[in-house]
């Protein structure tokens, strides 16, 4: 994996329109605001991750 994206609440319109530019193909998505959150997978999804991008 090359990105890991973390989403801590819904994406607005904005943010949407710049996740759609910013996902690359090999990049994967975690919701922490879709309800409950397993914290090992993200952790290890993190340290799996080449790069690192927190939304708000």
């Amino acid at each position: 994996m090359e990105t890991l994206h973390i989403l801590r609440s819904e994406p607005d319109a904005t943010t949407s329109e710049l996740l759609e530019h910013a996902v690359e193909p090999n990049s994967e998505t975690m919701k922490l605001y879709a309800g409950d959150v397993d914290w090992d997978q993200l952790v290890d999804a993190i340290f799996a991750a080449d790069k690192v991008i927190s939304w708000w």
